[in-house]
């Protein structure tokens, strides 16, 4: 009975053995199909949108992985943190590739990295500096309140590296120091998993690879990286259009657009089409600068500029025109920055051209509107005045009949003596239905 009760209790271990090595042996996981998202720009609301909807889209349509191509200044945190959480809580394995060569994954890019299942750089790329910095590049100001930022950046850095397997201490050295690695220092340093210059060796590189999925391991198996089909992640049109709005130069004249819209609605009477188009442009722009890291000193020539414009409308000075045009150009080059501070790439010909057209364009309109409004009127009863009548019967200061305008109006003498049927007669004044004439000279008639 013992002998049995011992051969129950050996089967039963070497039962329980094996079945912890099978739970601890990860499951293969076939890489077919890719879905490549193109992670190139600042990170913000459309960036984090388009990355849970190219998630989402994976997990839907069965995809073996999702593979982001970054090149990236940073961002918004906000936005830096929901894509970290749409990464850790994906169902499909995300692969952070910072490519092609003269890429980056800067500022908050490199937590997106770290997030990754996968991290992989090409060569010529670079990752770091993610040290927090206001919106204009600089430093917090308050001590206590960039304290708390960056040990809570840095936190989330190093919680990312441990729950990935790189190296939490070097990681947070990119928080805190702001420290910058090349792909190969990267790669020593356990930064990052692998080195691939095209997405065939990428590809080679991942087969054997095992990484946390949830709950789960998984390994992945390429049999032939050649054969790896990739289908690209293409943006909504609400997110293509939100992007376009995001775009330095575009934001800029939006901006530039709606105020001069506004301030052509005060020069003309009533709230109508032009002033609700202005307030939404202005909308836009805003949207713009909210996606964008901005310098407040180009917002500060931006105004200046308008205010010579509106000024050379009063004084007539074409100096002030070229001077407040200027001054708009240069906000516009200046006033977006990367969180790193640098000017943000931006399409000169477009925010040159487009500031020249708009400025040229609100000119010219606002210059129409005031040389109508310095006419005379020439229509109504104050469109009389100075008209010359034709007298249809013999006026007095009493009474009479004259033609202007092609009607009969009843009218007077402003003076003593009469004008006989035929003479001329010019309108000095309107009184209700009457008109009062003077005579009027032959070579005037």
């Amino acid at each position: 009975m013992r002998r049995a009760s011992s051969l129950a209790a050996l089967l039963l271990t070497f039962a329980l053995a094996g079945w912890a090595a099978a739970a601890e042996e990860p499951s293969a996981r076939e890489v077919r199909r890719v879905l490549k998202v193109n992670f190139k720009g600042v990170i913000g609301v459309v960036m984090s949108s388009y990355l849970s909807e190219a998630i989402a889209e994976a997990e839907r349509g069965g995809y073996d992985a999702v593979l982001l191509e970054i090149d990236t200044p940073g961002g918004l945190v906000s936005s830096t943190r929901e894509m970290v959480s749409a990464i850790m809580n994906s169902k499909v394995p995300v692969i952070a590739w910072v490519a092609p060569a003269g890429s980056r994954a800067a500022s908050a890019g490199s937590f997106v990295v770290m997030a990754s299942h996968v991290a992989a750089m090409a060569e010529g790329t670079h990752i770091g500096a993610a040290h927090p910095v206001t919106a204009g590049g600089g430093d917090i100001e308050q001590k206590e309140m960039n304290r708390k930022i960056t040990n809570d950046l840095a936190s989330l850095m190093r919680s990312l590296a441990e729950t990935r397997g790189r190296n939490a201490r070097v990681a947070e050295g990119m928080v805190y120091e702001s420290k910058s690695f090349t792909a190969k220092e990267a790669l020593e340093a356990n930064l990052v998993d692998l080195v691939a210059s095209s997405a065939e060796s990428l590809m080679a590189a991942l087969d054997g690879r095992e990484v946390a999925l949830g709950q789960d391991r998984v390994a992945f198996r390429v049999q032939d990286p050649s054969a790896v089909e990739f289908a690209e992640h293409r943006m909504s049109a609400r997110e293509r259009a939100l992007e376009v709005i995001s775009r330095p130069d575009v934001a800029y004249l939006l901006l530039i657009a709606g105020i001069y819209a506004l301030a052509f609605e005060f020069f003309t009477p009533g709230f109508g089409v032009t002033g609700i188009t202005g307030v939404i442009l202005i909308l836009a722009g805003a949207y713009g600068l909210q996606m964008l890291p901005v310098n407040y000193a180009g917002i500060a020539l931006l105004l200046v500029g308008m205010a010579a414009l509106l000024a050379d409308l009063h004084f007539g000075s074409i100096i002030l025109s070229i001077a407040g045009v200027l001054a708009m150009m240069l906000g516009g080059i200046i006033t977006f920055r990367t969180p790193g501070g640098e000017l943000l790439r931006q399409s000169m010909q477009a925010l040159i051209g487009g500031v020249l057209a708009i400025s040229l364009l609100f000119l010219l309109a606002v210059g129409a509107v005031l040389k109508t409004m310095k006419r005379p009127p020439k229509t109504g009863a104050e469109g009389l005045v100075g008209a010359v009548a034709k007298v249809m019967s013999r006026v007095d200061a009493v009474g009479g009949t004259v033609s202007c305008h092609g009607e009969i109006w009843r009218a007077r003498l402003s003076g003593q003596g009469s004008l006989e049927e035929g003479s001329s007669a010019r309108v000095v004044a309107v009184e209700g239905l009457t008109l009062v004439v003077e005579p009027c000279d032959k070579d005037e008639s």
